[in-house]
């Protein structure tokens, strides 16, 4: 259309519906190769939100690995990860609905190798000398106790016993066998430290029996985060330290932690889940590897020996999830880009010749739909800058009404230790292509910008996190870019505490959907899962010396502040942040009589994976802000009920 229409923003119609989302869309992740073949796992709404294990052979033909019901996931630390392994034409798989490990050999259908009970596998190795595996194994039998995690092996015999390696630190990880499967390397952490707070990284000889031998520390402990230990070829031990302040690659030789490329950048990234690699060998003095330097991910060759770094230049940049391996001669990783879906790519060793090989939604989007993201800075409390990714609407058939200014949401992101990425997200050109305009807060706290960034959040959640969301939108305004009378902010999980927050302490937004957020802290304090019970320690304070803190910081103790309309939505299997939160924040709204609106999602669980909550939960949002700000959507959308709306 040479001549775009003048409309109403929020009113436009886009490409983009929900419906497209959740028809087009999978998750990509977790890749493997192994005997020529490719493996990765696909996280499909459309079924149900089922994870499945796919293979694609040196032939190119792609087959799913785990056949319907098996869903390949591990409850693990509650996140997962690390749910797979394959070794030959074995194939060992943690599924979700009974946590057991299964075994598919030679094509066979899936057989269990772990009894029935309440064990929880993750990040499982084989050790090939014993004929046996070695993973995290988290035991939630001890009654009215938190889970046990502990170091285990697994016997591939058949009879299904589980021997304890190693156990007494809160939380292990990585389990890494030395090539001649001779030495162990692996992670442990304890409370209250989160794993990018400090961990340690320990090794201990195998004895003949298969038990650990004098286990030691080498690096690391409650000021050190150490990522991804790995063993080269030649059996030398390589690992990620921030001792620096910035993640970056070490490794141990004649008794002795070198760096290996010091740089102002990160090669690790949070251990949110386990199984993430961010860095692997093609030989004794070859690594490819993959950092995140001011927001933006590069692939790199870096020699050890000498310290050189190679960056690849890539129409993708490789995803910040840590995937990353080599077989064939080819090197394969999830690739993202601003304009194109995310793809599993293979290039060969010079990085030229590029290959897609799986893309996670519809390639043939029209640019003139598509909103790019401008990474912006801006000044923020106390002198210091915070960052940001602006995507401004767009959508070729459709302009403003003259004088008008587009409302903006304010993206606040989970964790809320992770960060905003410049990858292609359907769901934010669902917003942008309707003539809203959003910003993705990289807040103080987020990763990707050291260690020193991340800590700005320490004692600060709900203060730090909220001013930068707040300073970012009042950014845009003073640039012209953004309706200061149509700011809405938005969040899930932690980005949800910090959207109550910046709702109630603040009166700059108009509108809010809090997306399985948090309302009180002390809730969260006490009744929160075993990896994030102690996660507030560093960010508010320890629980409960420090309990008038939590109530201060407690949207649900301060309601008669919140003056705007706010939607959430919750899934009611929830552990990380179970459904209380969202129903007392609810109930409070409605006794104010301020308008709210609550959509709960059966058998749903930390996030929405199932086709059709994910186009309610987008509709939703898309017809409450209809409401509030008084525009008529382009779309047919099912109404929501919204308590206390005026007529």
């Amino acid at each position: 259309m040479s001549n775009p229409k003048m409309a109403s923003y929020g009113s436009w119609k886009s490409p983009f519906s929900a419906d497209f989302l959740v028809a087009k869309s999978i998750r990509l992740g977790s890749l493997a190769v192994d005997d020529n073949n490719l493996y990765w796992l696909e996280l499909r709404p459309a079924d149900g939100g089922r994870v499945v294990l796919v293979r694609r052979d040196s032939k190119g033909k792609t087959v799913d690995v785990t056949p319907a019901p098996y869903n390949v996931r591990s409850r693990v630390n509650e996140y997962g990860g690390g749910a797979y392994l394959v070794s030959g034409k074995t194939v060992i798989f943690s599924n979700f609905s009974d946590q057991r490990l299964y075994l598919i050999d030679s094509g066979s259908a899936p057989r269990p190798i772990t009894p029935e009970g309440s064990l929880y596998f993750a990040d499982a190795i084989i050790d090939s000398h014993r004929n046996r595996l070695i993973c995290v194994g988290e035991d939630h039998g001890v009654e009215n106790k938190e889970p046990v995690s502990r170091l285990v092996a697994v016997n591939l015999d058949g009879n299904g016993h589980i021997e304890t390696l190693i156990e007494g630190n809160d939380f292990y990880s990585t389990p890494r066998l030395s090539p001649d499967c001779a030495t162990l390397a692996w992670l442990s952490w304890d409370h209250p430290n989160m794993p990018w707070d400090g961990t340690s990284l320990w090794t201990a000889e195998i004895n003949e029996d298969g038990s650990l031998a004098d286990p030691v520390i080498i690096a690391g402990g409650k000021d050190e985060s150490i990522f991804q230990p790995e063993w080269s070829p030649d059996g030398i031990l390589h690992f990620i330290s921030d001792r620096t302040g910035w993640w970056n690659l070490y490794r141990l030789k004649d008794a002795q932690v070198e760096a290996l490329c010091e740089k102002e950048a990160e090669f690790g990234i949070p251990q949110w889940v386990f199984g993430e690699r961010t860095y692997c060998f093609e030989s004794n003095s070859s690594i490819l590897c993959t950092y995140t330097d001011s927001g933006k991910w590069y692939l790199a060759r870096l020699n050890p020996n000498d310290g050189k770094l190679q960056t690849f230049y890539l129409p993708y940049s490789p995803t910040d999830g840590g995937c990353l391996c080599i077989g064939q001669d080819r090197i394969f990783t999830i690739g993202t880009s601003p304009s194109k879906p995310t793809a599993i790519i293979s290039l060969d060793q010079d990085g030229r010749d590029m290959k897609i090989i799986r893309q996670a939604g519809d390639s043939k989007l029209d640019s003139g739909y598509i909103s790019t993201p401008r990474p912006i800075e801006f000044p923020t409390t106390g002198g210091k800058t915070a960052y940001a990714l602006f995507y401004p609407p767009c959508n070729k058939d459709f302009t403003g009404l003259e004088g008008e200014l587009p409302p903006l949401i304010v993206k606040s992101h989970g964790g809320p230790t992770s960060a905003a990425s410049d990858c292609l997200s359907l769901e934010t050109q669902f917003w942008t292509s309707r003539g809203f305009g959003l910003i993705d807060v990289n807040y103080g706290g987020s990763s990707g910008y050291g260690r020193a960034y991340r800590q700005r959040l320490n004692g600060n959640w709900g203060i730090v996190d909220v001013d930068d969301c707040v300073n970012a939108a009042q950014y845009l305004v003073e640039k012209g870019e953004a309706d200061g009378r149509r700011l809405i902010i938005r969040g899930g999980s932690a980005g949800g505490y910090t959207t109550l927050c910046a709702l109630t302490f603040h009166d700059i937004f108009r509108a809010g959907c809090s997306r399985y957020g948090v309302g009180d802290l002390e809730t969260l304090a006490s009744d929160s899962h075993k990896f994030e019970s102690r996660y507030l320690d560093s960010m508010v304070g320890p629980y409960p010396e420090k309990k008038d803190i939590y109530r201060e910081r407690s949207p649900i103790h301060y309601v008669d502040q919140l003056n705007s309309p706010v939607i959430f939505f919750q899934g009611l299997e929830d552990k990380v942040v179970p459904p209380s939160q969202a129903e007392q924040m609810v109930a409070a709204l409605k006794d104010k009589k301020l308008p709210v609106a609550y959509v709960a999602f059966e058998g749903e669980q930390h996030g929405f994976r199932r086709a059709e909550n994910i186009k309610r939960s987008l509709e939703a949002e898309l017809y409450f802000y209809s409401r509030i700000f008084g525009f008529e959507p382009a779309d047919k959308i099912e109404p929501v009920i919204i308590d206390n709306l005026p007529d």
